[in-house]
Order: C-alpha cells, then sequence, then structure tokens
C-alpha cells in the first residue's frame, strides 16, 4: 500500500491542493486569542470571526486576507513560527514530525470526524459583532486537546 503524501512530502514540498487539505476544519485558528504580556502564554476565546460559517470554514476564504488584515497567512515556511496553533492542528503536528490523528478527515475519509470527535469550534463560539473586545477575557476557553 502506498503511504499518503503528508507521510511521504516535506511541507514545503506540497502542491497547493494537498496543503489546502492538510486543514481538519476545527477553526480554532478562526477564534481570537489574548497573549498574556507578562508570560506569552495565548490564551483561545469562544469569540469566532465574523466570517467563520457554521460548516467550520471560512465564508470568504479567498478574500480572507483583505477583508481581515491580521488574518494570518500560514504557509510551510512559517508554521513554526505560530506556537498559538492548536496541538491538534495538522500544520503543527507535521511540522514537529508527528502523525495526523484519526478523526482528521484525510485519515477518516470523512469531513465530519472533526466535529463528531469534539476537536472543532463547531456550536461552541460566538461572532466577534456580538462581544465587545474588553469582554474577550471573560470568554477564555480551555479545550480538552488544546
Amino acid at each position: 500500500m502506498t503511504e499518503p503524501f503528508w507521510k511521504t512530502t516535506a511541507l514545503a514540498d506540497m502542491s497547493r491542493e494537498e496543503w489546502e487539505s492538510l486543514c481538519d476544519g476545527c477553526a480554532r485558528c478562526c477564534l481570537h486569542k489574548l497573549e498574556d504580556v507578562d508570560t506569552g502564554e495565548v490564551h483561545y476565546t469562544s469569540v469566532a470571526c465574523r466570517y467563520l460559517g457554521d460548516d467550520c470554514r471560512c465564508g470568504h476564504y479567498p478574500r480572507r486576507h483583505r477583508l481581515v488584515p491580521d488574518c494570518v497567512v500560514l504557509t510551510p515556511r512559517r508554521v513554526r513560527e505560530f506556537k498559538w496553533l492548536p496541538t491538534t492542528c495538522a500544520y503543527r503536528l507535521l511540522a514537529e514530525g508527528k502523525d495526523l490523528a484519526w478523526w482528521h478527515p484525510l485519515v477518516s475519509g470523512d469531513p465530519d470526524t472533526v466535529h463528531s470527535a469534539g476537536i472543532s469550534v463547531q456550536g461552541k463560539t460566538v461572532d466577534e459583532r456580538y462581544v465587545h473586545p474588553d469582554d474577550y477575557e471573560a470568554r477564555i476557553i480551555r479545550w480538552v486537546n488544546q
């Protein structure tokens, strides 16, 4: 049996299609995060980008950087810079030499396993338009698999 591309291809050598397919659809990267200025620790909030859809996908993905200037561009070269990526993130896992989890759609063959496994933010967020930034701290969340 042939090994899957993520086990045989370096992140930097992946095609755009392969790179994009690594996104598991958890949408944790679409949550507003707060950084503790003293410790550098990053805390996720339940506040989601206004463009995040119920399916945990960006509703304006091709234009997201124009609409949200601080939306992060994740590239193979920069993936190690983003220490805030959840420990479950495929990009982070592969950059650290680890394998994908059983619930990842590329492993399971089902795009919904990320939701049924409780990894995604589906049904757990509030749109940023309904939360004042001063209230983000009260919305810090703790994930089982952060």
